[in-house]
């Protein structure tokens, strides 16, 4: 759902529990009046300003008040100066209010009436959005933001530097990372980045900034100090013990200067809407939208006896999953979606030129469920048995968010980007999403691709279970979208989500980069150790997981990972290890336009006053 769609939300809810309760449908969350919203704090930003979308000579200035305030505005001045005063470089910003932040009883964060929350409350803030316009080419200028509040005492923050989009041939500094998450070692790992390579020039995030999106305090104010904006902004404050010795790190001040573009990672997807019900709940129920729909039709004078098609719309995004809290945060390009059955924008999948860099950032991801097969697991690869009897309690797997499949809209889009002159024009071509195509993590398991449902019926008919299955043949992203970017001449494919580094070149040269080992790790799967699959059969089922379906070690679609040409990491015998997974080291990666380097470097939060260690470069087009 895009911001315009922010309508008939409180409606629309009502309307739908009560056709459920009168079908007889018990609805999948639970649903009550909204809670009355959190008292607002206005003594102070929620956040410093970030950059968006830098075009030529402009950029937009963002930041968050918990106050609607008045006379919010960003001013800046002429290179070098730092007098603020009078300045006639001002720009209004509009403000707009955040409509699913809340915040519940498994929130780090305490209210201002110091209460322990009982259920799920909204959280009001505001975002103020600024262009600035007739900025010098190539140069940064000095900035702040002013907010007013409602008795008019001005809120200032400090003094940043911002620029205009680059021009090609000016040599950046651009980091690569994702998978924050508030994790423990984040805000180490972007304090490490500003420590050694300075001011950056722009952020590519490959996803999953946070853990539940629309839990307000882990974009601004997580009470460990390790907030998403807290650590990009070297605002955080966060504890980390290693081996008895506490040292607190608070992030790089890194997007107050640099733009940062992010993708869609699983994590910036909540599930099925519901007032009260606990976010972390309905972050873990989203159903497909075929479901959806098909739940809409079977009711469909009951949902919307007009007939509105915008109250259908809203129904199915409903009950199914939506990004609406990611997308009113960022400001992103705007894509034409080659809809030919109505007008169609979006920007979870966007392009745009930056200096040399041509940056296609795709919506490629899908729920994550657990790989366990207990009766009690609703997971990737069956539903639970107490829900087999309750449809509308099922999982139904680990189905894909945003089709990218050969002929789906987002495909046909990047195949128009791809043929466009300012992609193949371009220097550096970089394509960027969440899920991996090759990797060592355990996230590639199972195959990109919608689940397969299979029913296990006893004797007399009686269903005993539901389970999934993935076929490898039809991996969407190996069978349609790596093909694509090959052909195309992508350079570099940067991606995340099983928090680890490994990087792999095909043979066609195309670079695979996964440097998602930030914040902690989920391991490594190499050799000595075998990823969770399921079993080949299962008592009593007809289902058959086949081992080439559901590869247990290595990258699954065989590329053999790269050792890192530096200092790599070894194991027990003194062997290089060609990947870096730990919970104890953390990673980042720098792109070097001017050289097309790529460098990755680590840091052992073990030793605090150790040096960062560059273990791995290598330079698009060899």
């Amino acid at each position: 759902m895009r911001r315009e769609d922010v309508t008939l939300l409180t409606a629309g809810l009502l309307l739908v529990l009560t056709a459920l309760l009168l079908i007889g449908l018990e609805p999948r969350l639970s649903s009550v009046a909204p809670s009355t919203p959190i008292p607002a704090v206005s003594s102070q930003l929620l956040s410093d300003p970030f950059l968006q979308y830098p075009t030529t000579g402009a950029v937009r200035v963002v930041w968050f008040t918990e106050f609607e305030g008045q006379g919010h505005q960003v001013r800046w001045a002429a290179p070098g100066q730092t007098a603020f005063a009078n300045l006639p470089n001002q720009a209004a910003a509009i403000t707009t209010q955040l409509s699913r932040t809340r915040e519940d009883g498994q929130s780090r964060w305490q209210p201002p009436d110091g209460k322990d929350l009982q259920q799920t409350v909204p959280r009001l803030i505001w975002r103020h959005e600024a262009l600035v316009t007739g900025l010098p080419e190539g140069q940064r200028v000095p900035y702040q933001v002013v907010s007013l509040t409602a008795d008019g005492t001005e809120i200032v923050s400090r003094v940043f530097t911002l620029a205009g989009a680059p021009s090609p041939g000016q040599g950046l500094t651009i980091l690569l990372t994702s998978d924050h998450q508030n994790m423990p070692m984040t805000a180490a790992n972007l304090q490490k980045v500003s420590e050694t390579v300075g001011q950056v020039d722009a952020v590519f995030l490959a996803g999953d900034l946070v853990n539940v999106p629309d839990r307000a305090s882990e974009w601004f104010d997580d009470s460990r100090g390790n907030g998403f904006f807290p650590c990009l902004q070297g605002n955080g404050s966060y504890d980390l013990e290693r081996n008895g010795r506490t040292v607190t790190y608070r992030g790089g001040e890194i997007i107050q200067h640099a733009p940062l573009f992010p993708a869609l990672g699983n994590h910036e997807v909540m599930g099925q809407f519901a007032a009260t019900a606990p976010l972390n709940d309905q972050f873990a129920q989203p159903v497909p939208r075929s479901v959806a729909l098909g739940q809409y039709e079977a009711q469909a004078e009951l949902f919307n006896p007009t007939d509105d098609p915008e109250v259908r719309r809203q129904w199915i995004i409903e009950q199914s999953f939506n990004t609406d809290t990611y997308e009113a945060i960022f400001s992103l390009p705007v894509s034409q979606v080659p809809n030919p059955d109505r007008p169609e924008t979006t920007s979870r999948y966007y392009a745009l030129s930056f200096g040399d860099v041509r940056l296609v950032s795709l919506y490629v991801t899908q729920i994550w469920r657990p790989y366990d097969l207990g009766d009690t697991v609703r997971g990737r690869y069956q539903e639970r048995e107490a829900d087999l009897g309750t449809p509308q309690n099922w999982g139904h797997g680990q189905h894909i968010f945003e089709p990218i499949e050969a002929d789906s809209l987002q495909y046909q889009w990047l195949e128009q980007e791809l043929a466009s002159e300012a992609f193949r024009q371009a220097k550096y071509k970089v394509v960027m999403f969440h899920h991996p195509p090759h990797t060592l993590g355990d996230n590639i398991v199972p195959p990109f691709t919608p689940p397969v449902p299979r029913y296990d019926r006893d004797a007399a008919g009686r269903l005993t279970a539901v389970r999934y299955e993935y076929p490898r043949a039809e991996d969407h992203i190996m069978r349609d979208l790596v093909p694509l970017l090959e052909n195309a001449g992508v350079d570099l494919v940067f991606y995340g989500h099983s928090h680890l580094w490994n990087r792999f070149v095909s043979p066609q040269g195309t670079h695979y980069l996964e440097s998602s080992n930030v914040g902690n790790s989920y391991g490594a799967f190499w050799q000595d150790k075998l990823r969770p699959v399921p079993p080949e059969t299962i008592a009593g089922s007809a289902v058959t997981y086949a081992p080439t379906d559901y590869v247990a070690q290595g990258d699954p679609n065989g590329l053999e990972p790269v050792v890192p040409t530096l200092a790599p990491l070894h194991d027990d015998q003194g062997n290089p290890l060609p990947y870096l997974a730990s919970n104890d080291i953390t990673a980042f990666s720098i792109f070097e336009t001017g050289s097309g380097t790529i460098s990755s470097y680590y840091f052992d939060t073990r030793l605090p006053g150790s040096a960062v260690v560059k273990f791995d470069e290598f330079t698009l087009g060899q």
